[in-house]
């Protein structure tokens, strides 16, 4: 043994797994039980009473998941984490330690699709109101921002556009209001960019994307950078005051630089339900330990694939951080070295239907409404996954009709190449 520090593979392999104790399995077992019985009465309660840690109900936790969530909270440079069901109930569980009716998060407008429903039209029926603004200037957050602003939400890498965050410079608006700074790290993953080393507060994660990187397992992550004062000001009551179903503990003062992962479990996770299955656990940290060789070749193909693009008469303009001439391509060198990611868009000539077209056309890539698989996907996201926004907000979100979207695998990239060329020649 030595003092090093593991390294990021290393971590993504080992980190949070020991040997079965009871049977000596090396590879983490699937607890596939919905309870676990106590030692003792005083056992049960001091465990219901928040007074130890353990195992009650696979609702709230369960030791399959645990390791997922040592895992992704070490890679990701916090100190502890939740894994839920997907990457919309993370942010809900989030959002509830935050929000009250009336609230306000102000959100980047160049969302995934999907969020920008949620945020727009879901979260009303809690009451909780959302602000947009551009994530290009930091400065049109600080001017959003007001009395009833809790968080502000960003992508690092935003979907579908591929374009890069200045994360240091929106972590500085968020210090300034006294709000924490949540980042969706879900394209760039860890092997990437960790946001906590840039000024985030949380880092939320579609575990189903580049995590799990198989497209066989929803999932979601909740990271704690164990950075933020919840009890400062008292403007959030979740964790700053006494919880009466906990015999009046402050969970703030009692768990200090996790509590926020701490209050995500005990009151998000525990009364709203949305537990991930320990499968999908088991399944998630199995496509883990391959996360920085799956992002590196992600990143050479999606690479060559946007040179081929640049370059095609059919192409009028590629969205590719990764690319020289990229007007993101300097934030790319900052925060992203190894390389852009995987997803990014490009517009074609022919517009809207020549976008349809395409995907119809391609015969390699899967025409599907995910991203972060081994396989190279590809959607039209006007007619998609954005066609419940107005042609403005479509443009405004990276999402204009003649825009297509692919998330580039792990095949060999003259495969990908090939088939891109003769659906762009069709």
């Amino acid at each position: 043994m030595t003092d090093r520090l593991p390294g990021f593979s290393t971590l993504a392999v080992h980190a949070g797994a020991q040997p079965d104790p009871t049977t000596g399995a090396r590879a983490t077992p699937i607890y596939q039980t919905t309870s676990f019985v106590f030692n003792d009465a005083d056992h049960a309660a001091s465990l219901f009473g928040l007074q130890a840690f353990g195992n009650i109900y696979t609702r709230i936790g369960n030791p399959t998941n645990a390791v997922l969530e040592e895992r992704v909270a070490a890679l990701e440079g916090g100190t502890a984490a939740l894994a839920v069901a997907s990457g919309h109930a993370a942010q809900v569980v989030v959002l509830q330690q935050l929000m009250r009716p009336g609230d306000e998060v102000l959100a980047a407008r160049k969302l995934y699709g999907g969020s920008i429903n949620q945020f727009t039209h879901a979260f009303k029926a809690f009451g909780w109101n959302v602000a947009w603004a551009d994530p290009d200037d930091a400065a049109s957050f600080e001017r959003a921002v007001t009395p009833h602003t809790k968080a502000i939400f960003i992508e690092s890498i935003a979907n579908p556009a591929g374009s890069i965050t200045d994360i240091e410079a929106i972590a500085a608006v968020a210090r300034k209001a006294g709000v924490p700074l949540i980042v969706d790290n879900t394209l760039a993953s860890p092997y990437l960019i960790k946001p906590i080393d840039h000024g985030a507060d949380i880092v939320v994660h579609s575990a189903t994307k580049f995590l799990g990187g198989h497209g066989n397992s929803l999932g979601g992550i909740i990271v704690d950078a164990g950075t933020f004062d919840w009890a400062k000001d008292n403007k959030y009551p979740m964790l700053s005051e006494p919880r009466p179903e906990y015999h009046g503990i402050r969970i703030q003062e009692t768990f200090g630089n996790f509590a926020f992962a701490i209050a995500c479990r005990v009151l998000g996770l525990r009364d709203l339900g949305p537990a991930l299955s320990p499968f999908n656990a088991f399944m998630i940290l199995t496509g883990i330990e391959t996360l920085p060789l799956r992002m590196q070749k992600h990143c050479d193909n999606a690479k060559a694939v946007a040179e081929f693009l640049s370059s095609h008469p059919a192409v009028s303009a590629v969205n590719y951080a990764g690319l020289p001439g990229d007007r993101y391509n300097n934030l790319q060198r900052k925060y992203s070295p190894k390389g852009a990611g995987a997803v990014f868009t490009f517009s074609l000539k022919g517009g809207y239907d020549a976008g349809v077209n395409l995907v119809s056309n391609l015969k390699l890539f899967s025409h599907l409404a995910n991203v972060g698989d081994t396989r190279s996907l590809v959607i039209h996201p006007a007619s998609t996954t954005h066609s419940q926004l107005d042609d403005e907000a479509k443009v405004r979100s990276g999402a204009a009709p003649d825009v297509v979207r692919v998330s580039i695998g792990i095949e060999d990239k003259e495969d990908l190449i090939a088939d891109l060329d003769q659906a762009l020649r069709a």
